[in-house]
């Protein structure tokens, strides 16, 4: 179900932002296939029942997830420059709403996630550190990471924007998709530590 909220979240924002009519137009649309499809897909390889590829080797998840959080981490960069350079086209002021701030900061904080999980690939670069308490740190940073994108795509559905072209009951429903993820995501990475957790008592 999850995958099928992502890619209906994703279908409408590009529907409505018709990419490519104007500077903004690619804002919403590269940011939602950053944070709705390319992070939650990233996530959900770890999915113990809704990993399309959940028999492959964890080492083979590994390097798909980190593959997709590359992905995740250009587009978002590059919906940053868009709006960047609109506000600019247009002279106006940078960053002044919940919806650009909690957006830069999930961007960066995104950025230092995927350069902090290097030594989870190359573990050479762990050099002194437990890798499984890396990745219980990787699982735990990667969960408020994710919270963060979900927190920003809900701002940006409540901006003047988006609630011109989408109201009353259909706004909810389409605040289900990265609603309903966010608890998908937390339910996995949570029961994830705990069976850990259980195993070493």
């Amino acid at each position: 179900m999850a995958h099928l909220f992502s890619f209906v979240f994703t279908g409408v924002i590009t529907v409505l932002s018709g990419p490519g009519t104007s500077w903004f137009s690619w804002h919403p649309f590269l940011m939602t296939l950053a944070f709705c499809l390319f992070m939650t897909e990233a996530l959900l390889l770890f999915s113990p029942y809704g990993s399309p590829i959940r028999k492959f080797p964890h080492k083979t998840k590994g390097r798909l997830h980190w593959i997709l959080q590359c992905l995740c981490v250009t587009f978002a960069t590059l919906g940053l420059a868009a709006i960047f350079y609109n506000k600019h086209l247009n002279g106006k002021p940078h960053f002044t709403s919940w919806h650009g701030l909690v957006g830069l900061g999930t961007l960066c904080v995104v950025g230092v996630q995927s350069l902090a999980a290097l030594p989870l690939i190359y573990h050479s670069l762990a050099k002194g550190w437990s890798l499984a308490k890396l990745k219980r740190y990787h699982a735990a940073s990667g969960l408020i990471t994710y919270l963060l994108g979900t927190a920003s795509l809900f701002l940006g559905i409540c901006s003047t924007w988006f609630i011109t072209f989408v109201g009353g009951y259909t706004w909810y429903l389409v605040a289900l998709c990265p609603a309903f993820n966010a608890l998908v995501i937390m339910s996995q990475v949570t029961n994830a530590y705990m069976a850990k957790k259980r195993m070493q008592y």
